[in-house]
């Protein structure tokens, strides 16, 4: 894997389009497969996840082609062919999960693989999904692998999650509306990017109601159509740029961005002493903002930004925080609500002098505003870990490296140039 060779202490300014929002791309591709007419997807992110994608749907023999300096991508699964497919899913990505409805309301029978891969944050079970295809009509066999199967369309039916989870909450949508009649999911996940699949499967004729809440009323439709749909920037890219402008000192501004979706993000950047603004849907971090942690009301507790599930700050952007904290004098409380490996890699941090107290494998405690130094640190197999590192070493004066930082390319496909065109010193090796 890359390593990104960093000379820091350059504040770094200038104006930043982000990507389309890859957990956003994901699932979408995926949906596609629930019409036999040609889609045509805008603002597609140039990942490697949706690479393997579409080299899975072509070997299928669906019609893909892709323009990825115009973001642009045109999917006709008219001439899917089922007979092609022997029970094997693309590799090394956790979204093949986000397959398991829409295949197997297309072919009826499908093997599904138990191990699908991710990142390190933490286990990662199934059987959410798995409990969602049963209680929509799928029997499940198991004879050494998991087989599916599945008399005619899917069947409404209510369903309780056990917790919040997004890609199963998108597996019951894609399976949900083409199914007779009527089907209910309640505990169901609200992030932006399940709202853009529910956006896109509604303009494709599907009925979904309470879109952007935690409970999904869906009314099963026969046959949904093609048309165009346009991904929305990606949330996670606009603040972590925006993050790079406040702990560098500089000035960034984020065209394309979604200030309805700031609100808390917003507020926590002010925990941290950062101003966010928005002139109209591009989003501002001011040049010279002097970082600090703003004291609480409860005068006998720490500061504190916990992360969750949406509507909670988000847990992938967590390490942004974090980063930015190790910046910032005073102490202040992060909780992890989601992951349990979501801190394994505060020790690398250390390699730079910062100060953090590992509290449980949910909590940590940070001491900003510590004297610093460049260091070669490891990046784990977290995305947004391993920004977080490189945000730290863009803060220090001086020749840092991070290594094994290529997973940063799963969401930012133009990570190293977008940095370069804010004036850093940075490059791959």
């Amino acid at each position: 894997m890359a390593d990104l060779i960093v000379n820091g202490g350059k504040p770094l300014s200038g104006t930043i389009i982000p990507s389309g929002n890859k957990n956003s791309a994901l699932p979408i591709l995926c949906a596609t497969l629930l019409t036999g007419e040609p889609m045509r997807l805008l603002n597609v992110p140039a990942i490697t996840d949706l690479e393997k994608l579409v080299e899975f749907f072509t070997a299928q023999g669906s019609r893909i082609t892709w323009d990825k300096a115009k973001g642009e991508m045109r999917v006709d699964h008219s001439t899917f062919d089922a007979a092609r497919l022997r029970g094997d899913m693309p590799a090394g990505m956790r979204s093949t999960v986000l397959l398991f409805a829409p295949l197997l309301g297309r072919m009826k029978k499908i093997i599904v693989p138990t191990g699908a891969e991710g990142c390190s944050l933490g286990i990662r079970e199934l059987d959410p999904h798995f409990e969602i295809l049963k209680a929509l009509g799928a029997v499940i066999t198991r004879d050494g692998a998991l087989t599916l199967t599945l008399d005619g369309r899917y069947r409404g039916t209510r369903h309780w999650q056990d917790y919040m989870s997004v890609t199963a909450t998108e597996n019951f949508v894609m399976a949900a509306v083409l199914a007779e009649g009527v089907s209910t999911l309640i505990n169901a996940a609200s992030e932006p990017h399940v709202q853009d699949l529910c956006a896109m499967l509604n303009a494709m004729g599907a009925k979904i109601g309470g879109v952007g809440t935690s409970m999904l009323h869906i009314e099963g439709v026969k046959q949904l159509r093609g048309g165009t749909f346009a991904i929305n920037s990606d949330y996670h890219e606009i603040v972590t740029f925006l993050a790079l402008g406040a702990i560098t000192g500089g000035e960034v501004r984020v065209e394309r961005s979604l200030p309805q979706h700031f609100d808390l993000i917003t507020r926590s950047f002010g925990k941290l002493g950062v101003a966010i603004g928005h002139e109209g849907t591009t989003a501002v971090v001011r040049r010279g903002q002097r970082l600090g942690v703003a004291p609480t009301y409860t005068s006998n507790l720490l500061p504190k930004i916990e992360a969750a599930p949406w509507p909670y700050f988000p847990v992938d952007l967590l390490p942004c925080m974090i980063a930015l904290s190790v910046r910032a004098p005073g102490e202040i409380h992060f909780w992890n609500k989601v992951y349990e490996g979501g801190f394994t890699w505060l020790s690398e941090l250390a390699k730079f002098g910062a100060h953090v107290v590992v509290c449980d494998p949910h909590r940590v405690i940070v001491f900003g505003d510590k004297p610093l130094r460049p260091a070669v640190v490891e990046a784990p197999y977290i995305i947004r870990a391993a920004v977080a590192l490189y945000m730290v070493a863009a803060s220090i004066p001086g020749r840092s490296v991070v290594r094994n930082a290529g997973i940063i390319q799963r969401a930012h496909p133009r990570f190293v140039e977008n940095l370069r065109a804010l004036g850093a010193e940075v490059e791959w090796q």
